[in-house]
């Protein structure tokens, strides 16, 4: 979501609202959104399931979910929620607020289909603060059991309210309705609008044209009628589906957020896009022609599966928004359930949980984002423990006493003295994508300089374990860091349809000081990792049959032939998160 920001007379904010369900069928690519299970959306859950439940992610009292807003010095999440059962189907927007991005209140549902124009659905969307600092919602509305799409808007009903807890969906809907060049079944997420110099708002809706991924751009005078422009703010062939897309400036000069209207000298542009094909989330850094309204990407930035992604695990349909109180950016993604059957989310009576808040801004060279956890997440930090200056020689792992391994927050640095034991990286895999690399140079096979790193929610004698850990290669011109978080040994439950993958992304770093750092939150089925202060994140859930609550163990590790030192190594326990 997109906060307020003053700006040229404009105050903006984002709300984002995730309306996907993933199939996953192997080890790289998840398939199909909106998967209906008619048979099961509305089987309520009789009792919740806590073995596997977050700590301190957001997540519903119970049944499926699957975004944010800054007003009035109140945080509000809207986000797509079945209140009927723990598989996608009968969804609403639900609605809660917070003061610090932690802790929540859950209020009424905002949204959910009742008129000709959403009857069918009411899926994702933002939100803008408009003159007068009045928000206005814009989503998609389904209209048809074919599933056409158009897009709607709705308005608080009391603005006095603090909470905004009732919204109103006028009759005068919908507000933008595709045009024959429009595939009218993916035509969806409109974007936070933003201000030109030239007085009108923008906004950009996600679609798809044959194979080619569409970023369609609309102009207003008054937010109420649209035109379509003639070309789309930015396309690409072979990327398939656009959703959830997400425009927004970044500062050249500092980590510091921009309001989406925002315009200077010293910025650059990401376009980020949630790929139907493979469920990632992929961006790309570049130049916006305010002109001609075009965004075009910088030479080494890439669009589609061979780009960046924003989180190289279990993470979709993000979205950011800029929060004025901390005058920074913050990203919120999405994360499915990978146990994978429907059945085990009806048996759990839960599914899907929100990601860790992150700031992002953009890395000094100007080549990728840089996200973090924000700072009030450590107000949860409980119990500390330390460790300083312990050498792990090759096969050698050491324990982190002391705290609650199944729900901490671990940061560490590694170092190491010498890059002479290096692997070579194989040319074989330079068309290979970083997880296929790391399925075949897992945390047990040895190599030079790595695999070190951590072993997250480990049984006692590591029947279950799931690594996140380092590996460096010498490639023909350079060193490659490859960052991997392996869910293959995270469960000795033996379910052939269970996602276990390899999830894993290269890390741009200069090893001129021979130090790496890891941080990992690790919340009872789900671990986020931020390699090199946050370059490469990767988010992965996993189901522990034998390592949780107090039978959770965590561990350091070093299976490569260089010594590793664990410099410092600082691990707190994590209280849980309060939701009234």
């Amino acid at each position: 979501m997109e906060l307020f920001k003053k700006n040229s007379s404009v105050w903006a904010v984002s709300v984002y609202l995730f309306s996907l369900v993933v199939v996953l069928s192997n080890i790289n690519v998840v398939f199909a959104s909106h998967n209906v299970f008619v048979d099961l959306q509305s089987s309520s859950a009789v009792s919740v399931k806590n073995v596997h439940r977050t700590g301190f992610h957001f997540q519903p009292p119970k049944h499926w979910i699957n975004a944010p807003m800054y007003y009035n010095g109140v945080y509000h999440l809207f986000y797509q929620y079945n209140p009927k059962g723990s598989v996608w189907g009968n969804i609403i927007w639900a609605h809660s607020v917070s003061k610090d991005l932690i802790n929540w209140i859950h209020l009424e549902p905002a949204i959910y289909p009742s008129k000709k124009f959403d009857k069918y659905g009411a899926w994702s969307g933002s939100a803008t603060i408009l003159p007068g600092n009045k928000p206005i919602i814009l989503y998609t509305g389904v209209v048809d059991v074919h599933r056409a799409q158009v897009q709607n808007y709705a308005v608080p009903a009391n603005l006095s309210d603090p909470y905004l807890t009732k919204w109103i969906k006028p009759d005068d809907n919908p507000l933008i309705v595709p045009d024959n060049s429009i595939n009218k079944t993916e035509f969806r997420d409109p974007t936070t609008a933003w201000m030109g110099q030239d007085g009108l708002w923008r906004i950009v809706i996600g679609s798809l044209r044959k194979h080619r991924g569409l970023a369609i751009l609309y102009k207003s005078r008054d937010f109420m009628r649209w035109v379509k422009a003639k070309h789309p703010l930015h396309s690409s062939a072979n990327t398939g589906n656009w959703e959830c897309p997400d425009f927004f400036p970044v500062s050249l000069k500092n980590t510091n957020g921009l309001d989406t209207s925002y315009r200077d000298e010293n910025v650059k542009y990401v376009l980020k896009n949630s790929l139907d094909v493979t469920r990632f989330d992929y961006y790309t850094i570049g130049m916006y022609d305010i002109k001609r309204d075009r965004y075009i990407p910088d030479k080494n930035s890439t669009d589609g599966w061979k780009g960046l992604r924003l989180d190289y695990g279990n993470f979709y349909a993000s979205k950011s928004f800029y929060d004025p109180s901390k005058n920074r950016r913050v990203v919120w993604g999405w994360t499915n359930e990978s146990d994978v059957l429907p059945d085990d989310d009806i048996r759990k009576g839960w599914a899907g949980i929100q990601t860790i808040p992150r700031k992002v801004w953009l890395e000094p060279s100007g080549k990728q984002l840089v996200q973090w956890p924000v700072k009030e997440l450590e107000t949860l930090r409980k119990k500390k423990v330390q460790l300083n200056k312990k050498m792990l020689r090759k096969g050698e792992k050491v324990e982190v006493k002391g705290i609650t391994p199944a729900q901490a927050d671990v940061e560490v640095i590694f170092s190491f003295s010498s890059l002479d034991k290096v692997e070579q990286f194989d040319p074989k895999w330079a068309d290979l994508y970083a997880q296929d690399v790391c399925t075949i140079k897992g945390s047990t096979v040895q190599g030079g300089l790595g695999p070190f790193g951590l072993a997250t929610l480990a049984s006692k004698n590591l029947e279950e374990y799931t690594p996140i850990f380092f590996r460096v290669f010498k490639a023909q011109k350079d060193y490659k860091v490859l960052m991997c978080s392996d869910a293959k040994r995270s469960t000795i439950r033996h379910n052939e349809a269970m996602y276990k993958p390899s999830f894993a992304g290269y890390v741009d770093v200069d090893l001129v000081d021979k130090k790496l750092s890891l941080r990992s939150l690790i919340d009872n089925s789900v671990v986020e990792s931020f390699g090199a202060g946050g370059k490469t994140c990767i988010t992965s859930r996993v189901y522990p049959t034998l390592a949780i609550h107090e039978n959770a163990h965590l561990f350091a590790f070093n299976n490569g032939t260089e010594t590793i030192t664990i410099e410092t190594l600082n691990a707190w326990s994590m209280g849980t998160l309060r939701m009234n």
